[in-house]
């Protein structure tokens, strides 16, 4: 059963879980977890919370957290593709895509995206339309616009 813990941060109070020692969730404020729980606070979920904040500060880039990446072998490559845009930049579906070895699965990147359960940690945020319009987002469109222009700013 996974650990679920309530933390504030910048972006409003979010939900940090983690199972056997690998973080597998986060919630956005106002979303409710689909998954059993218990209400604890372990260590893992203490530092999930200070790499946020130090994220949230500006002063943290990259995170270094054991995560669990659970999920059919497309979506776990581009989650893995997702960790890989540098900070402050972002990507396009398209180049996602032909990153994992699908040119033309644009849209199956966006399904990826939106099965994503550790958003910012996993920044599906960094990855935009070709045309460079935000696209979509699981938190909503002026979430993803907060976190690249935090970014930008700290980069």
């Amino acid at each position: 059963m996974k650990s679920l813990w309530f933390c504030d941060t910048a972006i409003g109070k979010i939900g940090i879980a983690e199972e056997n020692g690998e973080l597998t969730d986060i919630l956005y404020p106002g979303e409710n977890p689909d998954f059993d729980y218990t209400y604890k606070e372990t260590p893992l979920i203490k530092e999930a919370h200070k790499q946020l904040s130090e994220y949230f500060n500006g002063e943290r880039k990259k995170f270094d957290l054991p995560l669990r990446i659970d999920g059919p072998p497309f979506q776990t490559k581009v989650w893995n593709a997702l960790m890989e845009i540098p900070y402050g930049e972002t990507r396009s579906y398209k180049d996602i895509a032909v990153r994992v070895g699908n040119p033309s699965g644009s849209r199956a990147v966006g399904c990826a995206n939106g099965k994503n359960r550790l958003p910012i940690i996993i920044p599906c945020h960094r990855v935009i339309a070709a045309d460079g319009t935000p696209g979509g987002y699981g938190g909503g469109l002026n979430m993803k616009k907060f976190l690249l222009n935090l970014e930008i700013k700290h980069r």
